[in-house]
Formats: structure tokens, sequence, C-alpha cells
């Protein structure tokens, strides 16, 4: 995570994705999904987000932050310019 709070989104991407590999426990891999989905928020990458979070949910139903940040991106794209 020290990565990800410094700012090095692609190298925090890549121990995200080390840590997929390694966990096994659904609960925990819910909040890796959930913090690559960050990364891909603040990337702009907002369908790419949307699919983490949702992955998230799919372990962790009870994870609000990643409804939160999918309302914040559905407002914000449907208020967007085209």
């Amino acid at each position: 995570m020290s990565a990800q709070s410094e700012g090095n989104f692609a190298e925090a991407l890549q121990n995200y994705y080390e840590a997929m590999r390694l966990e096994i426990d659904p609960y925990d891999r819910s909040y890796i999904l959930y913090n690559i989905g960050l990364i891909h928020t603040s990337n702009g990458e907002h369908t790419k987000a949307l699919e983490y979070y949702f992955r998230a949910l799919e372990r962790n139903p009870f994870l609000p932050q990643a409804f939160n940040n999918m309302a914040v991106i559905c407002h914000y794209v449907r208020l967007s310019p085209l």
C-alpha cells in the first residue's frame, strides 16, 4: 500500500496482482480487488474500476465503500460531457 499512497500506481498494481495470486481467503481478496479498483478510479479508468468493485462485492457483499465508489463513478460518468 505504500506504493499506492506514494502515487506509484504501476508498482502498486503489480503488488496487488501478486497478492491476488497468493491470497486464497475470499474476504481478503475482496479488499485486494477493491484497492485495484481504487487505482483504476484514480487513473480515470472507470470501466476497469467498476469491474474490480463488482468482483470485490462478489467475494464480500458487505463492502459499503465499493458501493459508494461505484455510485460516484456512475454519477460522474452520467454528468460528464461527451
